[in-house]
């Protein structure tokens, strides 16, 4: 274990500043050795000391995180550290291949939990909501095509920051196979009492739900590229804001499953213009930009739309959506 940054007689600031390296704790960045156990073994020690962060240098790291439930008297934060920004590989065309620079987590499995998760903490005075801020950061997390595990899951945990994180299926986004198993690149803390979601700079690719989006979640610099749905708003008794969402060939840049209401500074869309789509990923043409049958969305939202090998265009699509006010930028609000 090393610390940085503490004073040594303040055993308060220790603990807050402790980084814990999860080679020190059995992992191996080969992309081969399943680190699981490993990175459990880390997580404990973090918790026990109250708090702390896992900290992975670069390397692929095969396996996956598992946050264990934390019983106390207060929340304390827990925070999963990579070595550096990753590179977000997305866009509308062409194929690229995808580099193992940086910190990489990844994990192939066909079912069980997310890459990075947390367990339902059955003790807390929250009912199944584990008193912890987990933060999340500097890292690159992947699945298999058509994924079959969620990326990031912090359903059960009171509040979270992802900053600076990618969430992919190892493919470039516009050969991505069309997701069949529901599952969600990131899933937000569902707490209605004191949950706390905070997302900047973070990309997520071939998923069929971008990002699930609980109460209470704060969102800037995002961008969503060939997902089923862009954001999927649930049920909230809180509101929910963005600033700059990107969506690119997403089937629904936005759907709504539950009440909700949220608004959108500037909403990035394009969309899969002529020649631009095959039998293989036709899925990724737009069907509509608001996907909110049951009109169970409350919001705002200030759009511009591009359509690929045309430009920008006035298009714009919605199924339901009665209560949500869209504005083209530069226009009156309809």
């Amino acid at each position: 274990m090393g610390r940085a940054g503490h004073d040594p007689g303040n055993k308060n600031e220790m603990m807050l500043h402790a980084i814990f390296n999860v080679l020190d704790y059995g992992a191996v960045a080969d992309g081969k050795t399943d680190n699981t156990g490993a990175f459990s073994s880390c997580l404990r020690a973090v918790i026990a000391a109250g708090g702390g962060q896992m900290y992975l240098p670069a390397g692929v790291y095969q396996g996956r995180i598992v946050i264990p439930p934390f019983q106390a008297s207060s929340w304390i934060v827990v925070e999963i550290v990579g070595a550096g920004q990753p590179a977000p590989v997305f866009g509308t065309v062409g194929s690229f291949p995808f580099l193992d620079n940086g910190t990489i987590i990844r994990c192939f499995a066909s079912s069980g939990p997310a890459v990075i998760s947390a367990t339902p903490d059955l003790a807390s005075p929250y009912g199944k909501f584990s008193m912890l801020c987990v933060v999340i950061k500097n890292l690159e997390v992947r699945t298999s095509d058509n994924p079959a595990i969620d990326g990031i899951n912090m359903e059960y945990v009171q509040q979270c920051r992802i900053e600076n994180v990618v969430v992919n299926t190892g493919v470039y986004c516009v050969q991505a196979s069309r997701p069949t198993h529901g599952t969600r690149g990131i899933i937000t803390p569902a707490c209605n009492n004191g949950a706390l979601t905070i997302l900047r700079n973070v990309v997520v690719t071939g998923y069929h739900t971008g990002i699930l989006v609980n109460e209470h979640t704060d969102g800037d610099c995002l961008n969503l590229a060939c997902n089923v749905n862009g954001l999927e708003f649930v049920f909230a008794h809180h509101a929910s804001r963005f600033g700059r969402v990107g969506s690119q060939r997403c089937t629904h840049n936005i759907t709504v499953t539950g009440q909700h209401a949220f608004s959108i500074e500037q909403l990035d869309i394009e969309i899969a213009g002529p020649r631009q789509t095959d039998a293989r990923n036709e899925w990724q043409a737009t069907v509509a930009n608001i996907n909110d049958p049951g009109n169970l969305g409350i919001g705002d939202i200030n759009y511009w739309v591009v359509e690929g090998n045309v430009g920008a265009t006035a298009k714009f699509t919605r199924t339901g959506g009665a209560f949500i006010r869209v504005r083209r930028i530069g226009a009156n609000p309809r």
